[in-house]
């Protein structure tokens, strides 16, 4: 986002002005930061094999997809709702990882009917599995290395109490079941969990993966997951790709040699990929002063935004109406009957009644985690791409919130 003769532009094109064409709330993504961030990953690791899977779940529109696809990315999926969606825009199923977390074996069963890559996290289920298939299916398996990769605990998954993948301590297990069923695994894996600052924390994960994967004689790949943090506001702390890249592929290469034969190295980016592409554009309703704050209250609410409810997410917040404005204090505030605070006590260019606000790093687990609380709509969504905005997503009217219910008579 830049200000050009005094407006905020996206490759160009005038904010404000696609509030008026699409009306508010309105969902904005930037293709060009889509694609510098991809391509930023992908140059960070050289000399090896590397695929980017795409987590489907932090932005599940087809036409991202679709874009993504056109990148170069391949797809990770943690539903088999999320598999059908990335078939749907293109994406072959050897080109789909399939990571389910307690669901039902029949789910896993249509994932095997497809042809994706399945990806297991518990014992029971890599029994049954076993039980069903043997090794006629190949399998990659999901490890907990018991790392806290740090950010709040809701996203940490790879701790000892968290619910995923299974616990590096219980492998003697793992194996048993992989011998007993003669199970054909080709990949391992790990995912700590989102913003990881340091690189050493990564690297440790790496080498718990390295010490297991010398158990596993038929390994196709190693996927490291993802978690790599983003900034939220300036001077943030960020995962240093570059660094990362060289470390970890030295790293890999090393592994490699010692183990035979050059594996595939994976990854599982959602956030790194699409948070920062993302805008979320909000009409300012009514500024409302009390003896101790003063509230600027939107048109939206945690139903489109629930971040910075659910995980005290800060997300950095521009008037785009005044870019010029004189700065004040303000809490900005949803229409949800909940406390639904977006920000705190923040300096924004004066806002009056009917001002644009914009949300920064709402490509990322904001329409994906939207819902019709309160009855409300869902905001139509847009991306900006070489230089024009292109409607992706219809704004819900009514009749979406009614079209599946069934009146009985009472």
């Amino acid at each position: 986002m830049l200000v050009e003769n005094n407006k905020y532009t996206v490759q160009g094109v005038d904010l404000v002005n696609l509030t008026e064409e699409f009306g508010t709330p309105l969902y904005v993504y930037d293709s060009d930061k889509i694609r510098s961030q991809f391509d930023r990953l992908t140059n960070a690791f050289k000399g090896v094999k590397l695929r980017v899977k795409y987590a489907t779940k932090s932005l599940t529109n087809l036409s991202i997809l679709k874009l993504l696809k056109s990148f170069g990315s391949e797809l990770d999926c943690v539903s088999i709702q999320e598999v059908k969606l990335g078939l749907k825009a293109g994406f072959s199923p050897d080109q789909i990882l399939y990571t389910p977390n307690c669901v039902s074996f029949s789910e896993i069963r249509q994932a095997v009917e497809i042809g994706v890559m399945i990806n297991l996290d518990n014992i029971s289920i890599l029994e049954q599995f076993g039980h069903e298939y043997h090794g006629s299916v190949p399998i990659c398996i999901r490890l907990n290395p018991h790392i806290m990769a740090g950010g709040n605990k809701k996203i940490s998954t790879g701790h000892a109490d968290s619910k995923f993948g299974i616990s590096i301590y219980q492998l003697a297990h793992i194996l048993r079941v992989v011998k007993t069923y003669n199970l054909n695994v080709v990949g391992l894996h790990m995912h700590t969990g989102s913003d990881i600052l340091d690189a050493e924390v990564f690297l440790r994960g790496a080498d718990i993966l390295f010490d297991t994967a010398r158990s596993f004689e038929n390994l196709e790949f190693i996927d490291f997951g993802s978690g790599f943090k983003v900034a939220y506001k300036e001077g943030d702390i960020t995962t240093d790709i570059e660094e990362l890249g060289a470390k970890l592929s030295e790293s890999f290469k090393s592994f490699c040699k010692d183990y035979g034969r050059e594996l595939e190295m994976w990854f599982e980016p959602g956030k790194y990929i699409v948070s920062e592409s993302g805008l979320f554009l909000v009409k300012t309703n009514v500024v409302k002063t009390t003896p101790a704050t003063v509230f600027a209250g939107v048109d939206s609410g945690m139903n489109h935004l629930i971040r910075p409810m659910m995980y005290d997410a800060y997300h950095e917040i521009v008037n785009l109406s005044n870019p010029n404005g004189t700065s004040r204090v303000y809490t900005v505030v949803g229409y949800i009957c909940e406390t639904d605070t977006f920000g705190l006590d923040r300096k924004l260019n004066e806002v009056k009644e009917g001002d644009i606000l914009a949300f920064k790093n709402a490509g990322a687990y904001a329409f994906s985690m939207a819902s019709n609380y309160n009855s409300r709509l869902r905001p139509a969504e847009v991306l900006i791409h070489k230089g024009k905005a292109h409607l992706i997503r219809k704004r819900e009217v009514f009749e979406d919130l009614i079209r599946n219910q069934v009146e009985v008579d009472i």
